[in-house]
Formats: structure tokens, sequence, C-alpha cells
């Protein structure tokens, strides 16, 4: 992992290229004003109230865009999102620095986005159901959707294919949330989900306020690198669009790991209680832990173990009590989510091409089996690459272990998402959440066009109401061009890790 250079200060510095700034607004205003057109083929209908809540969010200007229209709009957001968060990282490193304003800017686009109801996916509408039967008396871990009330409720009911059988897998923390946002909402669809928006948006200023404020912490208030987390997060619309006007799950899980991250070098107990948390809104945040306790030995060199046994202490304080509320078949849908593989990812064609000279039993074991062994592997790249801790050392101690800790968090979570069979768009704010703490120029660019190629890969999101021609054309995408823009991507990281740097890490400037 690199260090920040010494810099002057940021009044000698030059402003971004106005064209980093055109292209990222221009993603944002794509993707939040197609969110604003209503239901479409990449946003569900989440029904109309009456009464006072009619006045509330989501709202729509009530136009009926073709699936075509919506599919290329947000293709063009994602693609030209992603040519601006380019510009704007390649900006920070030449030691351009960000307007103040545009920050300001990025968060008023962030509160547009949970006015309009949520776009790429039906997710926030199984989450309202889960939350429902949590609410009301129900085991959402058995229970799926379509056989609570009968199929009759007019939240569980609305959910749509092919997840009305299917019980929720996400944690049990995950699971109280959307079971408050159920208890606001009531009967009312539009409501539940708008609170659980507002959910996603804390979630994402408070990622966007931390990553900042460490930077500043760590690297200095005029540090290049305060410039970088900016693009990373609060000015990256493609990230913005698929977990924030998305709606996703994922980025509550990031913001309680963020906050993991913060508070491990001064408050190892809070840090844990932090974790925990992330962990049960979503199982895969538990890469964050080894990170966190190889940061804390690295700082005190083995000679006390009082931190990491806090760390496990306030993690246990938060899972315990979920899990005992949650009850005991809260693991029964992860486990079979093992077996699963996603069409855009590297191991498609694998399954594909043994299928057939084996069964689909013994292949899908084969891929359970391979998993840990491709993961650990592309870990070690990445090990080779980031070098977490082997850059010059941060000056306050607690500030050291944030750094580390995220070094060694965007390794494990890196090589998740990109080795993972079974991988989604929103998936990789695993990722992307460390991702702001650590700079190093070739990760950064494997990470955006995994997540621009795979957020594309994925448009309009829903199964039903596109036309033929749209799912040809997605669905071709999806399955013939996107595995192997991830078999590129894992390429590039053998090269990347081939050409690491001899002797001490280096700044990448």
């Amino acid at each position: 992992m690199t260090d920040a250079p010494s810099m002057t200060d940021a009044g000698s510095r030059r402003r971004v290229s106005p064209w980093a700034l055109l292209a990222v607004g221009t993603s944002f205003v794509l993707l939040i004003g197609t969110a604003a057109f209503g239901p479409s083929a990449a946003s569900p209908d989440l029904g109309a109230d009456t009464g006072w809540r009619a006045a509330l969010p989501p709202w729509s200007i009530g136009f009926h865009a073709s699936s075509a229209l919506v599919t290329g709009l947000v293709d063009t957001g994602y693609l030209i999102g992603g040519i601006g968060v380019a510009l704007g990282l390649w900006a920070a490193y030449r030691g351009e620095r960000v307007p103040p304003q545009a920050l300001g800017v990025a968060g008023a686009f962030a509160v547009l986005a949970v006015l309009v109801a949520p776009l790429g996916s039906a997710d926030h509408v199984s989450y309202a159901a889960y939350g429902r039967i949590a609410a009301n008396g129900g085991d959402p871990y058995v229970v799926p959707p379509q056989s609570w009330a009968g199929g009759h409720d007019p939240v569980a009911g609305a959910v749509e294919p092919p997840w009305t059988t299917t019980p929720t897998i996400y944690g049990p923390v995950a699971t109280a949330i959307q079971a408050v946002c159920s208890l606001v909402g009531g009967d009312s669809l539009r409501l539940t989900v708008w609170c659980w928006q507002l959910c996603c948006l804390a979630a994402w200023l408070t990622v966007g306020w931390l990553v900042i404020r460490l930077c500043r912490n760590a690297f200095g208030a005029t540090s290049w690198q305060v410039d970088r987390a900016a693009w990373v997060w609060l000015l990256n619309p493609v990230l913005l669009g698929v977990l924030l006007v998305g709606a996703h799950v994922d980025l509550l899980g990031a913001a309680f790991a963020v906050g993991a991250l913060a508070l491990a070098g001064r408050r190892p107990l809070l840090a844990g209680l932090a974790l925990g948390a992330a962990v049960g809104v979503k199982a895969t945040f538990a890469l964050v832990g080894p990170a966190l306790l190889i940061a804390l030995w690295r700082r005190d060199r083995g000679r006390s173990w009082r931190p990491a046994l806090l760390g496990v202490l306030g993690s246990a304080i938060v899972l315990l009590p979920a899990q005992l509320w949650a009850g005991s078949h809260v693991f029964d849908q992860l486990s079979r989510a093992r077996r699963f593989v996603s069409l855009a990812t590297p191991w498609r064609p694998f399954v594909e091409w043994a299928t057939g000279p084996f069964t689909n039993d013994a292949v899908r074991d084969a891929v359970v089996l391979l998993t840990p062994v491709v993961v650990i592997g592309l870990a070690v790249l990445l090990w080779l690459v980031i070098r977490p801790g082997a850059g010059e050392p941060v000056a306050d101690a607690a500030d050291q272990v944030t750094v580390d800790a995220a070094g060694w968090a965007l390794v494990l979570g890196a090589a998740y998402v990109l080795g993972a069979p079974y991988s989604l768009p929103w998936y990789d704010a695993v990722a992307w959440a460390p991702l702001a703490l650590v700079a190093v120029p070739g990760v950064d660019a494997l990470l955006l066009v995994r997540l621009v190629a795979y957020c594309v890969a994925y448009v309009p999101g829903r199964v039903i109401g596109s036309s033929r021609h749209v799912q040809d054309v997605t669905l071709g995408y999806r399955r013939g061009w996107a595995p192997w823009i991830g078999l590129a991507l894992l390429l590039a990281l053998g090269w990347l890790a081939a050409r690491r740097p001899r002797g001490p890490a280096r700044s990448p400037r």
C-alpha cells in the first residue's frame, strides 16, 4: 500500500479539469432522471397511496418510457459516469483538487436520489416484504413472500419473480432495520420503501463523510488522498447509481464496515460493535474482521491481545442477540446460495462447458470446492499489488491501524468480488468502501472497469417488463461478454502482480 507524498498547500494546486465534473454531473442527471420517470423496465410499480401519504416521496413524473429507452439512458449514465470517475481519479493522482462546491452538489444529488423510486432491480420490494413478515411475527428466513398472508398481503405480495418463493438471505441486523421500516410504512409499499431509502441515504453520506475525514486525519487536510477519496465515493455516480439509487442492502453493510475501520485504533470495542452490525447486515462483510485483527496485531506486535479481544467481544454483543432474535434458520438460504453461479462471472463459461460431460450437481460441487482456492489466490495477487502496511507509517498510531486495516480489507474484499461465482454489481461495496483509503492506481482501474461492466450487464435489472429485443441484447452482453471482461480483469491483476515494484512501497504519483 502506498502513502501520500508531501504536498504543497492546497492553494497552490490546480483545480480539477471541468471535463471530469461535467461527465460526473451528466451521469447523475441521467441516472436520477431516469428513476424519476416512474414505473418502467428498470423500476417496479410501488403502488399508490391515499390521504397524507400520497404527498410523500418517492415521486415520479409519470412518463411511460419504453424498456429500450430506459436501458439506453441508464447504460449511458453508467458509461459516462465511469469515464468521469476515471478522469477524476487521474486528476487526483496529479494533484488537482476538487472544488468544495462539487461535494455540496454531490450531496444534493444524493438527496434527490431518494426522492424518486429505486432503479435497477426489484430488490427493495423484497426487502420491504421481509421486513413486513418479521414485523408481523413471521419468520422471513422460512416463509417466502408469496406464502405470507396467502399471497394477498399488499407489501409481501408485491415481490416479483424470481424471488417470490425465496426466503431472505440477509443477516438479522438487516432484517431488523427492514422490520422497523415496515412498522413505519404499514401496509403502504411506497412508504416502506421510502423509509428504507432514507436509511440508505444516511449510510451513503456517512461513508462519504467518514472516508474524507479519515484521509484528512491520516494524510493531512491538503493531501491529494482527500480529493481521491471524494472521487471514489461522493463523486462516483456509478457507485451512487448502483447502491443508493438502487437502494441495496450492501450500502448499509459498507457504512458499518467503514465505521469499524474508523474506530479500530481508538475504540476497539465500538469497532467490534460496528463490525458485528456490518456482518449482521450481510455475511460478506465478515471479510473486514481479519483485516482489523491483522492491523491491530501489527501495531501491538503481539504484545497485547486486549484490543483484538475487545473487538471480538463487541461483535459478539451484536451478533449473538441478533442471532437469537432471528432464529435457527438464518443461514439456510446462505448455504443454498453457495451453489449459485451468476451469468456475468468468469465461472459461467466453465459451468456451461462442464455441464454435459459431468452432471450439474457435480459441476456445482466442484465450484463450491474451487471457489476458496481461487479467492485465496486472488488475495495473494492483490496483496502483492497493494502491499498493505508496507508504506511509510502514518504519524498517528490509531490512524495507522485504520489505514492498514483498510488495505487488508481491500485485499480480501476485492478478491471476493473478483472471484466469487455469484456476484452482482452492488456486491462491490465490500471493496469500494475501503478503496477510498488505499491509493493504488492499478487496483482503482480494475475495480472501476469491473463496476461499470457489471452495472451495464444488469441493466435494466428486472426479469419482467423488457421487450424481446432488449432482452436479447442485454442477456447477450451478460452471457457473452461480461464473463470474458471479468476473466480479462483477473489476467490484468496477475500482470500487475508480476510487475510489482521491488523494495519499499512508493507513492503512486
